[in-house]
């Protein structure tokens, strides 16, 4: 029994020898790196496109509010919503009855001015009359007068006799004067009577007026997409009109009104491609071009934008107006380029310090740190800076500096470099079975980008 726990103990301690060599050895291999592996992507060729994105409203290209000009009680309603209305169409009815009593009121105004011109006509013929007879007392006074005057001198008649010619002549003379102040009084009358009449007729054009604004049509071709008022709702339009309608000219062409930052605008042009989705419809991407750039600045919490119109073609009306959009416009598209993975940009090596490519130096953490920045952080140029990590033939990661052009968030164009296609560069490190994921550097990023 002694040999044999001799002999057991003997073999416990060989394979306790054993085991601790091997874990000692597996130990000091992994000190040295032979446990340290990198994660690799390829420098491909494909597309890129740079975009603006934002998020904008639906509305129809022409909306049309329509309102009434007089007040009163809604009688009837001949339109509601989605109803297809054509130009001069009725689509509400206004109480008329107080209106057609002022049309009658008008009229009658006018006829009473029209009596009264004739009347201030037949004055004036009157007058005219007293003028001839006060023109023919003159003469007649005259003559007297005249032939009076030597047979006073001859003394054939009284003094008395002449000074009764001179009164007559005199009061004759005054008498004609009055009808001539007559005769212009009644001219005058006659033109009063002929205003009358003209403000008359006015009035009752006003009368008319608001009677036919009394019932409401619609002013274009269009679908209703909203209804403000129901039967019997009394509408004051005193101060100003009163929507009952809006109408929309055309769904089947619509735009999307859109709010664009002042640091994108600029690269906002007319005519630019875009796209946008719907929640309504998440699985279709629908598409229109930039048609107008409005100068108006929109200010909301101190963040200016503008608002940009994107027309869009709607024949199967999808699109619903007020409908949220989520909007990208196409800036840049480049097909067939060298690209990088961003990923690849943010990979920074765990040691601390690493030589360059040809031995132009040492590259430490602060420089290591401000090349991310660079590259994270691009201020939109065409044309950027920036460092990746390819795996030497020694095994360890080397730095290469490359110039870089557009993004798309998940990949940029390879402009320059010493880089090739089909070449493979870090993108992340791992350490034996736990993979050690860089943290803290956030994904490259252009304006526009979200």
């Amino acid at each position: 029994m002694d040999k044999r726990k001799k002999k057991y103990l003997i073999t416990m301690v060989i394979i306790v020898i054993l085991l601790s060599g091997g874990f000692l050895f597996y130990t000091l291999s992994g000190q040295k790196g032979s446990n340290q592996k990198f994660r690799f992507v390829k420098v491909e060729r494909g597309d890129i496109q740079f975009v603006v994105t934002a998020t904008g409203t639906i509305n129809p290209v022409i909306n049309v509010l329509v309102g009434s000009q007089v007040s009163g009680t809604i009688k009837a309603l001949y339109a509601d919503f989605n109803s297809q209305v054509k130009e001069g169409q009725v689509i509400a009815q206004i109480d008329p009855a107080i209106f057609e009593a002022q049309v009658e009121q008008g009229r009658a105004n006018v006829l009473g001015a029209q009596a009264n011109l004739i009347n201030a006509r037949a004055n004036l013929e009157n007058v005219k009359a007293n003028l001839v007879k006060a023109e023919v007392a003159v003469l007649d006074a005259k003559r007297t007068l005249e032939r009076n005057r030597p047979l006073v001198e001859k003394k054939v008649i009284a003094q008395a006799t002449m000074d009764t010619a001179q009164t007559n002549y005199d009061l004759a003379v005054a008498q004609r004067e009055v009808a001539k102040a007559q005769v212009e009084s009644a001219t005058a009358q006659v033109e009063s009577s002929k205003a009358q009449i003209e403000q008359a007729k006015a009035a009752l054009k006003v009368s008319e007026t608001n009677l036919r604004y009394a019932t409401i049509r619609s002013p274009v071709n269009g679908i209703v997409i909203s209804r403000n008022v129901d039967v019997g709702q009394t509408v004051a339009a005193s101060l100003q009109a009163p929507t009952l309608f809006t109408i929309a000219k055309d769904l089947t062409e619509m735009q999307v009104n859109t709010n664009i930052s002042e640091a994108d605008v600029g690269r906002i042009a007319v005519n630019q491609e875009a796209f946008f989705t719907v929640d309504a419809y998440p699985e279709k991407t629908f598409r229109g071009k930039v048609s107008e750039i409005r100068n108006a600045p929109i200010t909301v919490q101190n963040v200016v934008t503008y608002d940009v119109i994107i027309q869009v073609n709607n024949k199967d009306l999808k699109l619903k107006p007020g409908m949220t959009a989520n909007v990208s416009v196409l800036i840049e598209h480049k097909e067939g380029v060298l690209k990088i993975s961003n990923a690849a940009l943010r990979f920074r090596p765990s040691a601390p310090k690493i030589k360059e490519t040809g031995g132009i130096g040492k590259v430490d953490t602060t420089q290591k740190q401000r090349s991310s920045e660079q590259v994270t952080s691009p201020k939109g140029e065409k044309e950027r800076t920036g460092r990746v990590w390819v795996l030497s033939q020694g095994g360890s990661p080397t730095p290469v500096s490359i110039t870089l052009g557009v993004t798309d968030g998940t990949f940029s164009e390879l402009v320059g470099g010493g880089l090739q296609e089909g070449m493979d560069v870090i993108v992340e490190e791992t350490s034996g079975q736990k993979p050690k994921t860089q943290s803290g550097s956030a994904a490259p990023t252009m304006r526009g980008i979200r």
